[in-house]
């Protein structure tokens, strides 16, 4: 009998997990001693929040990537196939959602072994939730376009699609990156766009604000490296 992939939500920054986190979910995060990450010091680093009983150095973490072949999958799925609990756990957030290991879970899937997502922050709902925008209809796309021209040209799809079909558009940027976004974002949308910035989301300085392109355009905020989710609803 095959054990169970566990889907465990991390923290998106701090050091804190009871904040976030169900007792449930740290209880089984201490339980497992095979985890699955993208990058394993992170992962080391959200595990020893949880206190766990054995010390660190003795779980085995395992890295995944985007483009881990699928034959490395499968290695990473024997134990499961063979009767062993794991815990795959993303450098913040939800695990599969905008991460590789969503990847992993398909062939979890493929191969018959119980997959089991755990309550915990997904910085795309949770961004979605506050911003006051359309919560019926919505899309992630998660990175636009790097090139400049293609970016501009993106960025106007979305604003028609956002019209069109009444949707919120919901997308993510590297953190370096975020200051040329929403210049880009000032200069091609209509000035009646509602455009949703969430940054640092569960972190004391979290910040979330909605307002029209024209509002935006009194006050740019300098967002700088710190996470943020961006949101777009045009009428």
């Amino acid at each position: 009998m095959s054990g169970t992939l566990y889907l465990i939500p991390g923290p998106m920054g701090g050091d804190s997990l009871t904040d976030i986190l169900p007792a449930g979910v740290i209880e089984r995060l201490r339980q497992l001693d095979y985890f699955i990450a993208e990058h394993p010091k992170s992962a080391r680093a959200f595990i020893k929040l949880s206190n766990p009983p054995r010390a660190i150095a003795l779980l085995q973490i395992e890295s995944i990537a985007a483009d881990t072949p699928a034959a490395e999958l499968d290695r990473l799925l024997d134990p499961v196939r063979d009767g062993k609990d794991a815990g795959l756990v993303s450098d913040a957030g939800a695990p599969a959602v905008a991460d590789p290991g969503a990847r992993l879970v398909a062939r979890a899937h493929a191969r018959g072994i119980r997959v089991a997502p755990l309550v915990g922050p997904s910085s795309i709902l949770l961004a979605l939730m506050a911003s006051g925008l359309e919560g019926q209809r919505f899309a992630f796309h998660g990175y636009l376009p790097v090139d400049g021209a293609e970016l501009a040209t993106r960025v106007r799809e979305l604003e028609r699609r956002a019209k069109a079909e009444r949707q919120t558009q919901i997308f993510i940027e590297t953190p370096y990156r975020n200051d040329r976004l929403l210049r880009v974002l000032l200069d091609a949308c209509a000035p009646h766009t509602m455009l949703c910035l969430a940054t640092h989301l569960t972190l004391p300085d979290e910040s979330v604000r909605t307002a029209t392109i024209a509002e935006w355009r009194k006050a740019p905020p300098q967002i700088g490296k710190r996470p943020t989710v961006f949101l777009l609803l045009s009428d």
